[in-house]
């Protein structure tokens, strides 16, 4: 009697707690209404879309597009689905014009906003000769909308009778107060396919912070009713954006066991799991334990025996170094990134620059090499660079500069890098070349590393010495030497005793107070593109101003008359390279980053966007002119 009031009081406290989760993240599975396609009274169906039931009525959310032709490339998936370009690269560490496999699973990044009752995306869609409805939700859309949703929005009834536009309004939540006081910043919309099940999804973004029971909850589902259906969508709650390689395809699923048959098998059940439990989790910790004294003492050995352990180079079979610590933490780097970065032996680097000949010589510790035919740059490293090297391996974006592979020796590192052909951005101050596409490719690999490494990376030092241009003056950001994690998501401010960077770069609270953030970045990129705007560098600036050039900068800023300002800081040669109102777009953008207070800079990703616009109003303009 006892254990029956027991079981009724736990599932109703259950209960209670269930439904207050509920109250605050549900939103419903939609389960068999993607098929229906009549239009009913029930104007809160889930197949219209999700509730605006969030914090914000606007965020950043994301979808998951499994390519498919035509929508297989950056381009044409960015257009179908109204996302950005430029971040739906960098999300999938692709290049802007990169195609896809086929049935690749493509990270969307989105604006999801509230439209009347629901969070929606609304993209535009030409229909096509032999479009139905079936057709577009399914195949090209693969269930991201409803027939419903589309009618809804439309106001039509026949798909094959429409010969303009559609507005297609894709599914997209934000997270509701429960979500982001657990810490769920992000809603990630996933299109079921066939095979999957609600673990296998959670499991498959648990690096973005997921888990299944916050995946049943955000979709209504309980771990006895948890069924889901092929080209539908599931929500799945993440604390950090996802990552590029969540999306490679997870093992084959396994079969869900039945529910229990009965309330006792139930609660049998559960005591066996609980016992279970305790007991692999006393086994864990004995193992752990065990672990940590093995490793202690492994340790201890090491260092005690130091002189004895000297790897060798397997070809030469002279010592790689003389310190056993370094030997080991060189054994441990070449180790972990021999799968992804080439290691080069030092005869290699010598036969690839003549011997570090001064004709190969670049500029400072950089030389010129040609391996297998093509052209890359060598530079010598002192001092560690595991943690460089360690970051290199996260990072795989078209506007950061590749580390192509590594040499140690005679206890320096060298690194190889892809070529780029035009050299920093410094060499071409006073002869721009694609001002605007050069800002762009900057602040679209700044904000690769602020939103889309785990954990976010603050660079520190860009410069227009640190920005190098390819053959098509693309830039790539070089240099991560002094690059740090933020702390915790949106590079909340942190303290920092040790100043070290570029004069002119480094942001007014980093100087002052030794508050580093993200916004230090964008501090720095606002300086670049004034160098770019007025055609002269950093230094020169300061000496014109005789002061920081941080402080000149804020003179600016502060400037009622800013355009008149900026005039007499623009060289001359520059002039009538874009209309006022364009030029003065820059500005505004330049102006917003070089606030004092960080906390009112924009983050990269708003910077890329304005950029972007910019960038097509400007191709726009100069078009017309040659055509004049």
């Amino acid at each position: 009697m006892e254990l029956s009031f027991l079981s009724i009081s736990l599932v109703v406290a259950l209960a209670v707690l269930r439904f207050s989760s509920f109250a605050h993240s549900q939103q419903p599975y939609i389960g068999r209404n993607t098929t229906v396609c009549s239009k009913t009274n029930d104007s809160s169906s889930p197949a219209l879309g999700y509730t605006c039931n969030g914090l914000n009525r606007t965020c950043q959310a994301y979808l998951i597009y499994r390519s498919n032709p035509p929508y297989n490339s950056v381009p044409s998936i960015a257009r179908l689905l109204a996302s950005n370009p430029s971040q739906l690269s960098a999300i999938n560490s692709v290049a802007p014009n990169a195609t896809f496999p086929a049935k690749n699973m493509v990270i969307v990044p989105v604006n999801c906003s509230c439209s009347g009752r629901y969070y929606q995306v609304n993209a535009t869609y030409s229909i096509r000769q032999g479009d139905n409805y079936y057709i577009i939700v399914n195949s090209t859309y693969e269930g991201l909308t409803t027939c419903r949703a589309i009618k809804s929005q439309n106001v039509i009834e026949t798909v094959e009778l429409y010969s303009q536009d559609l507005t297609i309004p894709i599914r997209c939540a934000c997270p509701t107060k429960n979500q982001t006081d657990l810490g769920f910043k992000y809603l990630l919309s996933y299109v079921v396919a066939e095979g999957n099940y609600v673990a296998t999804i959670s499991n498959q973004f648990r690096a973005s912070g997921t888990s299944v029971l916050r995946t049943l909850e955000a979709n209504g589902l309980s771990e006895q009713f948890s069924t889901i259906r092929p080209f539908t969508t599931l929500l799945v709650p993440l604390r950090s954006p996802p990552l590029s390689n969540e999306t490679k395809m997870p093992p084959p699923p396994q079969s869900p066991s039945p529910p229990a048959s009965s309330s006792n098998s139930s609660l049998r059940n559960k005591w066996l799991f609980a016992i279970a439990g305790l007991l692999v989790g006393a086994a864990c910790a004995l193992a752990i334990g065990s672990g940590i004294i093995f490793c202690t003492s492994f340790h201890r050995k090491n260092v005690r025996h130091a002189a004895t352990i000297v790897p060798k180079d397997s070809e030469s079979e002279k010592p790689i170094v003389e310190g056993a610590e370094e030997s080991h933490g060189l054994m441990q780097t070449i180790h972990g990134i021999a799968q992804s970065i080439k290691v080069y032996s030092f005869e290699e680097l010598q036969l690839a620059t003549g011997d570090f000949s001064p004709s190969c010589w670049i500029k400072g510790s950089v030389h010129r090499g040609e391996i297998d035919g093509c052209f890359v740059a060598i530079k010598k490293v002192s001092g560690d660079a595991i943690k460089e090297i360690n970051l290199f391996k996260k990072i795989n974006h078209f506007n950061i500069v590749r580390l192509a592979g590594i040499c140690f020796n005679d206890g320096d590192w060298y690194f190889v890098y892809d070529f780029a052909s035009h050299g920093p951005l410094s060499d071409w101050i006073y002869n721009p070349q694609s001002d605007v596409q050069i800002a762009l490719d900057v602040a679209t690999g700044l904000n690769y590393l602020h939103s889309f490494t785990h954990p976010p990376q603050i660079h520190k030092n860009i410069t227009s010495d640190n920005v190098l241009l390819d053959c098509d003056f693309r830039a790539k950001i070089t240099n991560l030497g002094m690059a740090r994690s933020a702390e915790g998501d949106e590079g909340r401010f942190a303290l920092t005793s040790h100043i070290i960077g570029t004069k002119g770069y480094m942001a007014p609270e980093y100087l002052e107070n030794g508050l580093v953030s993200t916004a230090l970045d964008v501090y720095a990129f606002g300086v670049l593109a004034m160098e770019m705007i007025t055609g002269k560098e950093a230094e020169l600036l300061t000496r014109e101003e005789s002061s920081n050039l941080y402080q000149a900068l804020d003179v600016v800023v502060l400037e009622d008359s800013m355009t008149e300002r900026l005039a007499d800081l623009i060289d001359p040669s520059l002039g009538g390279r874009y209309p006022s109102n364009l030029a003065a777009f820059m500005i505004g953008t330049i102006r917003c980053c070089l606030k004092k207070n960080a906390a009112d800079r924009p983050d990269m990703n708003e910077i890329v966007q304005h950029l972007s616009g910019f960038l097509a109003s400007s191709i726009n303009w100069e078009s017309s002119n040659n055509v004049n």
